[in-house]
């Protein structure tokens, strides 16, 4: 290339490694604080994934990663200031955005979906059975009792069911060891530690089909799924309750910062998706409904311009 195509063609380059520097220019000194959640929990691999590539993709320190309780704890220490960056389940997003529209969103990340876990020779068959009995509802203070204490209330058992709060891996030993008759989880398909418990067909879904028209009416960020028999090797197939998670900040924050933030979370798919498999659905795409929480303007800026 020579003459006048060779000096336009550099002109172009010229101008797009300008556009790139742009981008990330002055980051550098911004410290973020992600909230995650438990510690070896899919929210926290995912932040600490997540830390790693903001730290070598965007030329900033690395995140804190906070270990929390769960999805209410981070929204909560968001719009507190005591943290920058938050995983959040969209359920509990929607409901803190009620009182506080301080908050926004970057992204719609994976979608999580509800598990009502019973021993396999179990006489439960039916969520209205679990009247009378003891159930474990997740962590304190987590997404899943969020979902628990919700879908307990429609269907009538918020007072007349024995609740403990446990993390999974204890609600699968008590489920197993006759401690607790049931228990609730919400997390991505397969759930490894349910699938591992499960090789010897000892655990059993409960389907929730009646009960989405009441879930719906209560959130509009409740969707209706199946988890296939096969995810589990369960005889039949379930109907249940599918919340979305997103990734969400204050709306103060500036919008360089959320535009680089979104660039960078896209950029990291592939090792996202190495940390768990849950971040194989992150996509830009879907990741612009985030609906009723509204797209950071800085978030949105990076959309348009990939002509979403």
């Amino acid at each position: 290339m020579t003459g006048p195509r060779r000096t336009r063609g550099l002109a172009v380059a010229a101008a797009l490694l300008l556009a790139l520097t742009a981008c990330t220019a002055g980051l550098g000194d911004v410290r973020l604080r992600i909230a995650a959640g438990n510690p070896g929990g899919v929210y926290d691999r995912l932040a600490q994934t997540l830390a790693t590539a903001w730290q070598a993709g965007l030329g900033i320190e690395r995140p804190q990663v906070l270990q929390t309780e769960g999805s209410p704890a981070n929204v909560d220490k968001v719009l507190a200031g005591q943290a920058d960056v938050a995983f959040v389940a969209a359920d509990v997003a929607a409901e803190r955005y009620q009182t506080n529209h301080s908050l926004a969103a970057l992204a719609r990340i994976h979608d999580d979906y509800l598990h009502i876990v019973v021993r396999a020779g179990s006489d439960i068959h039916s969520v209205a059975q679990l009247r009378g009995r003891r159930i474990a509802i997740g962590s304190p203070s987590s997404g899943v009792e969020f979902i628990a204490d919700q879908l307990l209330r429609v269907a009538g058992l918020k007072d007349s069911v024995s609740t403990s709060a446990r993390g999974l891996d204890n609600s699968i030993v008590a489920l197993l060891h006759g401690d607790v008759d049931a228990f609730f989880w919400s997390g991505g398909l397969p759930t490894p530690l349910i699938a591992d418990h499960n090789r010897e067909h000892s655990l059993r879904l409960l389907d929730i089909a009646e009960l989405m028209p009441k879930m719906q009416a209560i959130s509009q960020v409740y969707g209706t799924a199946t988890i296939p028999a096969s995810t589990y090797d369960q005889l039949v197939p379930v109907t249940t309750l599918v919340v979305p998670n997103f990734l969400v900040v204050r709306r103060e924050m500036s919008d360089d910062v959320a535009e680089a933030l979104v660039r960078g979370l896209f950029d990291a798919r592939p090792q996202l998706a190495l940390a768990n498999p849950a971040a194989l659905s992150i996509d830009v795409h879907p990741g612009i409904e985030t609906q009723p929480i509204p797209l950071h303007p800085g978030a949105l800026r990076y959309y348009r311009a990939q002509k979403t």
